[in-house]
This record gives C-alpha cells, structure tokens and sequence, in this order.
C-alpha cells in the first residue's frame, strides 16, 4: 500500500484506506501508532481535516470527541493492562503542535520504562525511539492492535 496515506492521514482514513485504523468512532478515528516503543500508543484522529483545534467544533461535536478519546484512553487501558504486567497507567494529550489538524494522543505508560523516563512526558524519550525501524508498528503489534479493537467493541458507543 506504500506510505501515501500517511500524507493526508484523516482522508485515507475516511476512503478506507489508513492500514492504522483500528475502529470508526463517533467523532474520528482510533488508530494505532506509527512508533510502538511503548506498546499500544493510539491516536484519535478527527473525521473532519480542516478542523485544527478541539475549540473549532460546535459544542456538540467537541463533546463527541472528548467522549471517544475517553473510549480509546479506556480500551487502550484495559487491553494494555491484560497484555502487560507492567502497565501502569494512560496519558491523554491533545497537542497540535506537529500536526495541523485535531487529534489526541493516548499513550499507556509502564514500570519497566527507564528511571529516567517514566515521569516524564513521552516526548522526552531519547529521538531514536521515534525514528529506529525496531519500533515502528509491525507485525509483532498483531496482539496489541486487537486487543485494543476488542476493547472498543467492548466499551460501545
């Protein structure tokens, strides 16, 4: 399928065409991360590219967004937390510092992380984490992708 849908990830989605996709939510997207250095990172995509901030959507659909990243925060949690001994808990973010449109970052945080590291934000981690092909989403994040999709489907609408 090549790298094309990472260009207009939101569009993709929308055609069918985001191999990320892990479920069609009220508002958006789940989708699972590029970069999987902590196991079962997801993101909410917004349905709607020219939205860039969460204060762009009428009050109703800013609700429906809150409402999924909750839902995603939820499955990732739970699947994470069966998958994982060392889960210990999710990170919510809505940056938009990188990307110009609305999304939401869901990322579950582990005791074995380094010292170092685990109270931190993510976006500390050393750069190699984000660009080293040993973390980039694969086939080896089969159980983890799942897991979360079935967690979804659990948890509804």
């Amino acid at each position: 399928m090549g790298d094309d849908w990472r260009a207009d990830r939101i569009g993709s989605a929308l055609r069918g065409g985001n191999p990320t996709v892990l479920r069609r939510l009220e508002a958006g997207f789940a989708v699972i991360g590029d970069v999987q250095f902590l196991p079962g990172y997801a993101v909410l995509l917004t349905d709607d590219p020219a939205v860039q901030r969460l204060s762009d959507l009428p009050r109703h659909a800013r609700l429906a967004f809150l409402s999924d990243m909750d839902r995603l925060g939820e499955a990732v949690e739970r699947a994470c937390t069966r998958l994982d001994a060392g889960f210990r808990r999710v990170n919510l973010e809505i940056l938009g510092n990188t990307d110009g449109f609305l999304h939401a970052h869901v990322w579950p945080r582990y005791t074995w992380e380094p010292a170092r590291l685990v109270g931190l934000p993510v976006w500390l981690y050393p750069r190699d984490r984000w660009t080293d092909e040993r973390y980039a989403l694969g086939p080896e994040h089969t159980a983890v992708r799942e897991a979360i999709g079935e967690e979804l489907d659990r948890l509804g609408g």
